[in-house]
């Protein structure tokens, strides 16, 4: 089985940790969101993808999720005692990688080629590309400070601001990057990863895009980030409230409707099940927490083994 999944966040990035532990390396194809990537301190910062790549490599912080195991932080501390901003907190280690990224990119090498090597160079075997190799930026629309960078709403300002929308800015000029249209053709199914819909999910289809739903013939299935109501981590169950909608695995299958053949939600939300079923979705109960690394294949095989018996 070849597949391809669409990942951003913590996640996102255990989803794909247990897939890579089961599936060989020319069988999955990992297309990250990179509508969070921005310039901070004249460096050019990838959040998602660096926390996919820390992770399957293994030298991800296994307490926050993100950032690298065992990190230091002179250097950050060092800058703020200066009066410098340290809001967006960057490891020792860190800055190694945003360093390197910027130089290459700099010297006019695309994002892609720079990733490849970068997951070489760390021992990552499976293929990781970004969603595309022109900058695309995630603007958040808020209450109370219009629009936003999207690191500003979600470090900076630590999600308390009121969501109204969303915005992709560049998505109208940008591609693909080389290979991601290729592996979505050439795949036997398509996974969303437990990632935030409106801000890892979203962006990744405002430009690759996919010509799918229960009638297409690659299938298309999703895993909730929404279990009882809240999310596992980050701000999609806020989201989701302050857009007026009731956060929930229903309103999670219901935002992808159109795109889906299958739908995997957590066993705390079972009552859901039939609901689901109703937007005219195959569905799997199972335990989508993923606390260790035993949790993540599990969850993987789970999910492998549900798109080989989708009808």
């Amino acid at each position: 089985m070849k597949l391809v999944a669409l990942a951003g966040g913590v996640g996102g990035a255990k989803l794909v940790h247990g897939l890579a532990k089961i599936l060989p390396a020319e069988a999955l194809t990992i297309v990250v969101n990179t509508g969070d990537d921005f310039e901070h301190l004249g460096l050019y910062i990838c959040p998602d993808l660096d926390t996919v790549c820390y992770t399957l490599a293994g030298l991800a912080n296994p307490v926050t999720g993100w950032g690298r195991v065992d990190e230091s932080w002179q250097a950050i501390e060092s800058m703020a005692q200066l009066g410098g901003p340290s809001w967006f907190r960057l490891g020792d280690k860190d800055l190694g990688t945003h360093l390197e990224r910027t130089r290459r990119l700099r010297a006019g090498e695309p994002l892609s080629k720079i990733t490849r090597d970068f997951c070489h160079a760390w021992g990552i075997r499976h293929t990781v590309l970004p969603m595309s190799d022109d900058p695309i930026a995630t603007i958040v629309e808020t209450v109370e400070h219009g629009e936003l960078p999207f690191q500003e709403y979600f470090v900076h300002l630590r999600c308390e601001p009121t969501v109204r929308g969303f915005q992709f800015a560049g998505v109208e000029k940008a591609r693909p990057a080389p290979g991601v249209p290729e592996a979505i053709e050439a795949a036997d199914a398509v996974v969303f990863c437990p990632s935030n819909p409106w801000v890892s999910i979203d962006p990744i289809l405002a430009v690759a895009g996919l010509k799918s739903g229960s009638g297409a013939a690659t299938p298309v299935v999703a895993v909730s980030p929404i279990i009882g109501g809240k999310a596992v981590k980050g701000p999609a169950a806020k989201m989701y409230t302050e857009l007026g909608i009731q956060p929930s695995a229903l309103a999670v299958a219901e935002h992808y409707q159109n795109l889906l053949t299958g739908f995997v939600l957590d066993q705390i939300d079972a009552d859901l099940e039939e609901s689901i079923q109703n937007l005219n979705l195959q569905t799997m109960v199972t335990d989508t927490i993923m606390k260790t690394l035993a949790d993540r294949r599990r969850l993987a095989e789970d999910v492998l083994n549900f798109i080989t018996n989708l009808n």
